[in-house]
């Protein structure tokens, strides 16, 4: 294999930062054609990450980390609770399928709203949930569904914010659920995820509403 020249290292370099870069802002292009993206925080991202790729129009959802103040932090650091983030999900969709709306509202349908800095069997401020707009039109949405939420419930938790910096989770944590699922059912049972759902929202739980539009 012939050596590289120092300039062709250089360049590689380069542009291998500005993909990193690129792949972490929060306002990236999205990768493929006719996708959108969002960004939810539920909880445990093993179960918002599987709950959000069951839907038709959804193309992926990664799990991941966001609204911190540390760059690029590692799972142990976030599950101290000190770094600010919280554990979130990257979903890309195709809004020809599904709309951001109907995203919006079936997220709220897999939360716990009435709840600070926890969901369900997990606590800390690396749980709270969130819904983190990357536009107006995104923005709007968000907003009017969390009034809606808000006249619903006495008290809501759940945080409307613009999306900042999204840093994807270490790999064993991505498609949790499909790689052991087994460990995961056993999780999603024993947090009292669905029974708490279902307290909450009825024959709504988990689903996507109907009129979602």
């Amino acid at each position: 294999m012939r050596p590289r020249s120092l300039l062709g290292l250089v360049l590689v370099a380069m542009l291998g930062t500005a993909c990193a870069q690129a792949d972490e802002s929060a306002n990236a292009p999205v990768e493929q054609a006719g996708l959108e993206t969002a960004y939810f925080a539920g909880g445990c991202f093993w179960c918002t990450e599987a709950d959000f790729e069951k839907l038709d129009g959804v193309a992926e959802a990664v799990s991941g980390y966001m609204g911190g103040k540390v760059a690029s932090p590692s799972y142990k650091e976030v599950s101290r609770g000190t770094t600010g983030h919280t554990e979130a999900v990257r979903v890309r969709y195709d809004p020809e399928v599904i709309s951001y709306r109907a995203l919006v509202a079936f997220h709220w349908r897999n939360i716990d709203p009435t709840v600070a800095n926890r969901q369900f069997c997990d606590r800390g401020s690396q749980y709270r949930s969130g819904i983190y707009y990357r536009d107006d039109a995104q923005a709007r949405i968000a907003r009017d569904s969390l009034e809606t939420m808000q006249q619903r419930f006495d008290t809501v938790h759940t945080e409307v914010e613009k999306a900042t910096t999204f840093y994807p989770a270490e790999d064993y944590h991505q498609d949790y659920a499909d790689k052991n699922p087994l460990r995961y059912q056993a999780y999603r049972f024993n947090c009292g995820r669905d029974a708490r759902l279902k307290k909450l929202w009825g024959d709504e739980a988990g689903k996507l509403p109907a009129d979602a539009g």
